[in-house]
């Protein structure tokens, strides 16, 4: 029983929340871009990367390795 109950309501959040992508506003790309080296190029980079996805297009994504 709890195992259907779970199913479903995963299937529902899944279907509520599929189609869509959530960008970042313009406060978060100038607070990322504040620790850069050169601030004018990455908050051009990000806004570029915004409308992107929100055209639909697929943006490549950047992992950087954890550091001790």
């Amino acid at each position: 029983m709890k195992l259907a109950l779970n199913l479903s309501l995963f299937l529902f959040t899944l279907i509520i929340l599929g189609d869509e992508s959530f960008s970042i506003s313009d406060y978060k790309i100038k607070k990322i871009c504040r620790s850069e080296k050169n601030k004018l190029s990455c908050v051009n980079n990000l806004r570029k990367k915004r409308s992107d996805l929100e055209k639909g297009n697929l943006i490549e994504i950047p992992v950087k390795p954890y550091k001790k």
